[in-house]
């Protein structure tokens, strides 16, 4: 049995500013550590219930976030962006999938860090009219591969509004309460730890009962990106596939949700590289 791992960071415990997300940040050590720890709990339980493969995709940012010196022989690491189908690549093979220190998508009230997939650049993402978080798309995916998502661990507000009413067959962990933007309480590491490895044990079993199942969406597949300033509008338009909306908004169709997924990451990079553009300019 092989299993995907998909590691975010803020919807991670403890972590509440800014300076815990960025290579150049000063607690971004301390999120390095507590991620690791999250992730490495749940390889562990992983394999003690028979799954001796494991892959992980660091999938946040740069995604060479990570440690990697005490990785066990079971598990390998996917890192470093841009890559194809970004916090979900290598997945492919995996029997099951397991998402943690995922986070709600924006404009979700009183969650620490919300966004969607690229907050510099994204203000809504919707697929087939449903607004839809990192989860979903990401969940989305996965289904064309048949994969079930068995386990979500992050914030709470994603667990309420997306993962509970979306596939309700997902075990949850909440890894923090937000009390807004950039603010949460969580529970120590120890309890933490503890409720993983129980989590992953219920979910292994109710994969094992069939009870788990891919998430799927219908096809073709339309996707409406809302942008946070028209000069992104203004470069996505360039692509003869897309259709602008209006100032902020553009859409596209395609045959299915990778090659969805796929031209959404082409439209990040090019909201990224029109940023880097303008700084130059200043």
């Amino acid at each position: 049995m092989k299993a995907f791992i998909s590691v975010d960071l803020e919807g991670m415990p403890h972590i509440v500013v800014p300076a815990h997300l960025n290579l150049k940040g000063k607690l971004y050590d301390e999120a390095r550590n507590i991620a690791t720890e999250v992730t490495l709990a749940v390889a562990d339980e992983l394999h003690k219930n028979g799954f001796n493969d494991i892959v992980v995709a660091d999938s946040h940012g740069p995604m060479i976030n990570l440690k990697v010196d005490d990785l066990p022989e079971y598990v390998e690491i996917v890192r470093g962006f841009p890559r194809p189908l970004s916090m979900v690549s290598e997945a492919k093979d995996c029997n099951v999938a397991l998402f943690l220190g995922y986070h709600a998508k924006f404009g979700t009230e009183k969650s620490t860090f919300d966004h969607t997939y690229s907050g510099r650049s994204i203000n809504k993402v919707e697929v087939n009219g449903l607004a839809a978080s990192e989860f979903l798309l990401n969940a989305y995916v996965l289904g064309e591969f048949s994969i079930p998502v068995i386990l979500v661990a992050g914030e709470a507000q994603l667990l309420k509004e997306d993962v509970e009413p979306h596939a309700p067959w997902v075990e949850t962990v909440t890894l923090k309460q937000s009390l807004s933007r950039l603010s949460a309480r969580s529970a120590s590491l120890t309890k933490i730890e503890k409720e993983l490895r129980e989590a992953v044990r219920k979910a292994i079993a109710k994969h094992k009962r069939g009870v788990a199942k891919p998430l799927l969406v219908e096809s073709p597949v339309k996707m409406e990106i809302t942008f946070l300033a028209s000069h992104f509008a203004d470069v996505a338009e360039l692509l003869p596939t897309i259709k602008r909306i209006n100032g902020l908004k553009v859409e596209y169709t395609s045959h299915n949700m990778i090659d969805a997924y796929k031209t959404l990451e082409l439209l990040v990079l090019a909201a990224t590289g029109t940023s880097a553009i303008l700084e130059h300019l200043r």
